[in-house]
């Protein structure tokens, strides 16, 4: 039975993107499939993607005011999504009990991602910006683990696996697997200290916000020397942040997926990075995968590709929340 790696802290939309890569200089042509169409929940943001027996689910940010921490939904068919609920209809909480380590009355728990380990019968859950009891204003990332894919999913550990404080904690995990040896891609969240502006880093001097790569043990739980710096901002023209990471190997390259921007705002978007190397240097594409005014999306971010090259999440902005959106993607 495999194992299921998470890490933490609705609108369906059908599109299919042809990107090809001439050798040195990507390229990006959008082909759009479908028109959009509403599906459920009007706030799923950060959503990460998983195949269980074929079957699809996503996982998504806690809703501010909503006593559910981690959201659920699933689909059939990768276009059709429905929020998971319990036998009494109400929506279910992957992660109905925290770690002792976050601040209870506001954890904060976002950006879930969940992975399949091999040769183990339980699931695991990392959760991704649960604020510490000793410093409520940053986050960190810690683990859960579960014996189904929809939990409930119970903490690992007295304290977070990922947590630098001093650089503004950590957020947006994300874990990959290239050929056997795992890791866990995130985002240092360097604008919880910035110097304000929108999202707390669009005020010169700027602080990093970098993407940053772990190596882990095969059971996802154990650091495997220091991490590399990925990506970061360019300043002024990214608002400060780059965020949101989500790694992909197709043919020669690493493609490193992440939103620039402040997701309030209209400049977010999705965009992504290059290397023959899976520690980079990462070359940026200079136009965005999506962005406001693309198909009718205003602040589209939090991409999180499945690790078939094909199938892509992500969240824009729809009414008064953040809804979620599937995709298909075709590397060439």
């Amino acid at each position: 039975m495999d194992r299921i790696l998470a890490y933490i802290a609705i609108l369906a939309n059908s599109i299919s993107i042809c990107i090809s890569y001439p050798v040195f200089q990507p390229q990006i042509t959008l082909l759009r499939r479908s028109g959009m169409s509403v599906g459920v929940g009007v706030n799923f943001p950060d959503p990460c993607i998983i195949n269980v027996n074929d079957k699809w689910y996503a996982f998504a940010t806690r809703t501010i005011g909503s006593s559910v921490h981690i959201q659920m939904a699933e689909s059939n068919d990768f276009n059709t999504w429905s929020i998971v609920t319990n036998s009494d209809g109400s929506q279910k909480d992957a992660l109905p009990n925290l770690p002792s380590w976050v601040h209870s009355a506001s954890p904060g728990t976002w950006a879930p991602d969940v992975n399949l380990l091999v040769s183990s019968e339980n699931a695991l859950l990392n959760s991704t910006r649960a604020a510490l009891e000793s410093s409520s204003s940053y986050h960190c990332i810690g683990a859960a683990i579960a014996s189904s894919i929809d939990g409930p999913y119970t903490p690992v550990g007295e304290s977070p696996l990922i947590c630098p404080l001093s650089e503004g904690g950590a957020i947006d995990s994300s874990g990959f697997n290239d050929d056997g040896t795992r890791y866990i891609v995130y985002k240092i969240d360097g604008n919880s200290i910035g110097h304000g502006g929108d999202c707390g880093n669009d005020v010169a001097p700027y602080v990093e916000t970098p993407l940053m790569l772990q190596q882990v043990s095969g059971d996802g739980l154990t650091l495997q020397g220091q991490p590399y710096k990925l990506l970061d901002h360019n300043g002024a023209s990214d608002q400060g942040i780059v965020e949101a990471p989500s790694l992909l190997k197709s043919g020669q390259y690493y493609y490193l997926f992440f939103s620039p921007g402040c997701f309030t705002t209209r400049r977010y978007s999705i965009s992504y990075a290059y290397s023959k190397s899976i520690n980079g240097p990462y070359t940026r594409v200079p136009t965005p995968l999506f962005a406001t005014d693309v198909y009718g999306l205003t602040a589209p971010g939090g991409a999180d590709v499945f690790d078939d090259g094909h199938h892509l999440l992500f969240h824009a902005n729809y009414g008064d929340g953040r809804a979620l959106y599937a995709a298909t993607i075709t590397m060439s």
